[in-house]
């Protein structure tokens, strides 16, 4: 069976000669597998006419086409399909006791089978012309654990709650202050002890409008608890977090699944999926055109079988290459020239001072920068961007930055091929633009969409090509990892760390994420302080060191996996937290 997808967003019918037709096989021997029907603009490719010679994908010069071969028998399972040429899902995830967790690349379904376990999204089994309706469902489902599921869910039984991923929309969709927000949602006279749950005592008077992506991320989190549902549904809840913050969130959602909550959780940080779930669905498919959710696995194994590529049981290749996990600190001994010197920097923002202790960073380095939220590792950035000015101290020499900021405007208005020709000029046609950086990171098949129109992935990797195709002597990456799926993170980690060092420039990474950090960094910054207050700074430093130092002050440790060599959180408490805390391995033990 082959599957065609069509993305209208790249399909300018209008600026082209229509060659998906003219050079159809079919077509030309008068078979009518690829129309253009007169009310629309868009061709229209007839799944059961299509021989899936690929060519229509190869002839049309803006990569809006995709045909697909899947074995015929997964047909039978589709659970939702949006349109004729469109997504389509294949089965659907069971509930079960505990918390059940979907992991997989972005683009293939998670987000649309949280709307259909949320009641939000109908599912139609593929017959998009008349739609889903719920009868449809529990007719499908009926005598089964999802026909009790649905039969709640629909009869509202039983309450459902959703929190969305997309927190940045946040104050495009409510007004006023967190605590005010928070206030006027609680029904059940919980908003204070969930306000102290999340630590958000310092955020209550802040506008939305000027709120940080983790204290949108909290509330958001605290808008699902106050509502108090029988099912709670997290589309990525570790996003703008830090560790000590995604290991606290995840506790909250561990002591509800223990009261009997169901809870379902999309996440790509493998070390808090591993932590908090109790099963574990893998997607597999191909962005934008299809997904397969398998049936659970263990956490254990289904990450390993993630990180290897290869699930063996469904003897399915999800992936090309292993993500392998380096088990020791590095080693590495580079000797270069310096780069740039600070003095001591003060910067006074008000409600919150920046204490920056000299330091240093030579040429064809990369420093990670580590702290929790709100101690000031964005405003250093942003320093040594020249976007802010300190109050005292300053940096030597002076030098050409090319900065990505933790927020990512929108506002562009054309397509991304516009916004990078303007950026970049005469070095779109560089060789190591195109082939290093537009290559690796899928942004040739961008190029005609409408930057508005890009999802949060997209939007980071634009971003991020945008930011190391510049000339610049200086590399600053604010959160490059946020919206990227696991396997799309280890991929710019490796871009990254090649471009500068085969460029010999320095770069400067703040991230969340433990081991992006890790493989990314020759050494370390470490941010410590109160959120909000006061922020310290310190190093670079060897990245021991700086592991060491930056898990000591959130009393997290990590151990290895066996298998994979990947990290893995201890529980507090547990005998190796307590050996590792005892002998100052944090990270590497």
């Amino acid at each position: 069976m082959h599957i065609a997808v069509l993305d209208e967003s790249k399909c300018h019918s209008k600026k082209c000669n229509h060659e998906c037709q003219s050079y159809c096989p079919p077509v030309r021997s008068g078979i009518g597998t690829i129309t253009f029907p007169e009310e629309t603009v868009y061709p229209l490719i007839t799944e059961d006419l299509c021989i899936g010679c690929g060519i229509c994908v190869n002839r049309c010069p803006f990569g809006a086409i995709k045909i697909i071969t899947v074995p015929d028998e997964l047909n039978k399972d589709i659970v939702h399909q949006y349109g004729e040429n469109s997504f389509r899902i294949y089965s659907i995830p069971v509930p079960s006791k505990g918390i059940t967790a979907i992991l997989g690349p972005n683009g293939m379904g998670k987000t649309t089978t949280m709307n259909i376990l949320s009641g939000v999204l109908i599912p139609n089994f593929g017959d998009y012309d008349n739609g889903g309706s719920k009868e449809k469902v529990l007719k499908k489902y009926s005598n089964s654990i999802l026909g009790d599921y649905f039969q709640n869910v629909y009869d509202k039984t039983k309450k459902v709650v959703l929190k969305s991923q997309f927190v940045d929309q946040i104050p495009k969709v409510v007004k006023g202050t967190i605590g005010s927000i928070l206030k006027n949602a609680d029904e059940f006279g919980m908003a204070d002890d969930i306000i102290a749950e999340l630590s958000l005592e310092n955020s209550l008077n802040k506008d939305v409008k000027s709120a940080s992506g983790g204290e949108l991320q909290k509330l958001a989190v605290g808008m699902a608890l106050i509502k108090d549902g029988d099912i709670l549904l997290v589309d990525e809840v570790s996003s703008y977090l830090d560790i000590s913050e995604r290991i606290r969130v995840a506790s909250i959602l561990t002591k509800l699944a223990e009261k009997g909550k169901t809870i379902f959780v999309v996440e790509h940080d493998l070390a808090i999926l591993d932590w908090i779930s109790d099963q574990i669905h893998l997607v597999y498919g191909s962005p934008g055109a299809y997904g397969v959710i398998v049936q659970q696995k263990s956490p254990n194994k289904a990450i390993n079988q993630f990180l290897d590529g290869y699930m063996k049981e469904e003897n399915i290749r999800i992936r090309k290459e292993k993500i392998v996990f380096e088990t020791r600190a590095s080693t590495r001994k580079i000797i270069s020239p310096e780069l740039v010197h600070w003095s001591e920097i003060d910067a006074d923002l008000g409600d919150f001072k920046l204490k920056v202790m000299p330091g240093k960073m030579e040429i064809g380095t990369v420093t990670g920068i580590l702290g929790r939220n709100a101690l000031g590792k964005s405003t250093f950035v942003k320093i040594l961007a020249g976007v802010m000015t300190p109050n005292s101290g300053s940096y030597e020499p002076k030098l050409k930055v090319a900065y990505k900021p933790q927020y990512i405007s929108t506002d562009f208005e054309g397509t991304c091929e516009d916004l990078l020709f303007k950026t970049l000029k005469e070095r779109m046609s560089d060789n190591f633009v195109k082939n290093e950086l537009f290559r690796p990171l899928g942004i040739d098949p961008l190029m005609e969409s409408e930057v508005s129109s890009l999802s949060g992935g997209e939007l980071q990797k634009l971003s991020i090509a945008m930011t190391l195709a510049q000339d610049a002597d200086l590399y600053l990456l604010d959160e490059p990892s946020a919206n990227l799926d696991s396997s799309t993170r280890m991929e710019v980690a490796k871009i990254i760390k090649r471009t500068m060092e085969n460029r010999k420039k320095t770069g400067m990474v703040v991230d969340h994420d433990i081991y992006f950090i890790d493989i990314i960094s020759d050494e370390l910054m470490i941010f410590l302080g109160q959120s909000g207050v006061q922020g310290i700074a310190r190093g670079p430093m060897p990245m021991r060191e700086g592991m060491n130092t930056f898990l000591k002050e959130v009393n997290i440790t990590f151990r290895r996996d066996h298998n994979s060599g990947r990290p893995r959180i201890n529980k507090p408490g547990s005998s190796m937290h307590r050996e590792q805390v005892s002998t100052g391995e944090y990270y590497y033990s």
